[in-house]
């Protein structure tokens, strides 16, 4: 954790946040911050800044605010269209997507995606803010990325993309396609990346009708996380 990061609900007074539960514990057992240590903090959608510890006993921190006057980076101009990953990998999707400060966020079937993926437990909305939040913290940020459940892939496609990409450089990773990933794009880019099985051909054809290109990323099949890094590097 490399920033502390407030949510609204932490505020229980002018100028004073109260924490308990993980970010408390990570202050006593990792910091082992004490009354009067001095913290870097956020506060969630807004600036950033220090913090004094007030207190620090049993399970409760209690924070006196500095001046959160220092702005979060600037995100990506980067929509990811994301086939949703396996539940043990989307934990840590979503944590890296947030982390290298994509701005949004689009979860979306395809037909590799297996219909269980879509009731765990692990989409209900306190864990997917849990782990936008998680990588926040590590990048030091404080705008959490949109994100967007799209269940049905060709309604979405055909409805929702061309509307949400606009004005963008529409990208689809596709393992063998004719046109490399290009380097270093100083535009907004739309970015579709599929399952670890890969689109299947008819969801390639249904993206490139809306505008997207096939890219390729090399010759080895990466996993979702592993993709992920590696494109956004490349593109930005």
């Amino acid at each position: 954790m490399n920033l502390l990061l407030l949510l609204p609900e932490d505020l229980v007074g002018p100028g004073v946040a109260r924490l308990r539960g993980r970010r408390s514990a990570h202050v006593r057992e990792v910091h082992r911050a004490e009354a009067g240590d001095t913290l870097k903090v956020g506060l969630l959608g807004g600036g950033i800044g220090t913090a004094r510890v007030i207190l620090a006993e049993g399970a409760t921190v209690e924070l006196e605010l500095g001046e959160l006057d220092q702005p979060p980076p600037a995100k990506l101009p980067l929509t990811l269209v994301l086939a949703l990953p396996r539940p043990k990998v989307l934990n840590r999707v979503l944590a890296s997507a947030a982390s290298l400060g994509v701005a949004r966020i689009v979860l979306v079937n395809a037909w590799r995606v297996e219909k269980a993926y879509w009731k765990s437990p692990r989409l209900g909305e306190d864990n997917l803010r849990l782990q936008r939040v998680l990588g926040l913290e590590q990048a030091v940020d404080t705008v959490l990325p949109e994100l967007v459940l799209a269940r049905l892939f060709r309604p979405f496609v055909e409805r929702e993309l061309p509307a949400l990409a606009a004005g963008t450089r529409c990208l689809v990773a596709h393992p063998g396609a004719a046109t490399p990933c290009p380097r270093g794009i100083l535009e907004p880019v739309t970015l579709a990346i599929g399952p670890e099985g890969g689109w299947i051909e008819p969801e390639v054809e249904s993206l490139r009708q809306v505008g997207f290109t096939p890219v390729d990323l090399g010759p080895r099949i990466l996993r979702t996380e592993t993709a992920l890094a590696a494109l956004v590097g490349r593109l930005f």
